[in-house]
């Protein structure tokens, strides 16, 4: 039920924000908002009035990171990046594991952030 106050001739709602969780955003779900207010703007103010904004960036967020801790080793398996090979050729090792983080990474982003 809304409740108004009066102010002069005008009766003025008393609107209140819900209490939304207040956990920091990660990295995905900080890039997950901006994509959302710069290139889906109808469904960020979709979610901003429905009071689930938070929520959804912070879903998001624990999604991306869960995913990344997924793909990373499948990818490092398939890029030959071995802990033999960290301790034969560590600049080759460092190489392959920057390499397996863009791509899990890109996918990341192709899949949930920028959808």
């Amino acid at each position: 039920m809304i409740t108004y106050r009066q102010s002069g001739e005008t009766l003025i709602p008393d609107l209140k924000l819900s209490e939304t969780e207040n956990r920091p955003l990660g990295k995905y779900g900080r890039m997950r908002r901006t994509y959302l207010q710069t290139h889906r703007t109808m469904l960020w103010n979709s979610l901003l009035l429905s009071g689930t904004l938070q929520e959804h960036l912070l879903e998001t967020d624990a999604a991306a990171q869960s995913r990344l801790e997924l793909l990373m080793p499948e990818l490092m398996k398939d890029a030959g990046a071995t802990e033999a090979l960290k301790a034969s050729d560590p600049m080759r090792w460092v190489g392959l594991m920057n390499a397996c983080k863009a791509q899990a990474e890109e996918i990341i982003l192709r899949e949930l952030v920028y959808s």
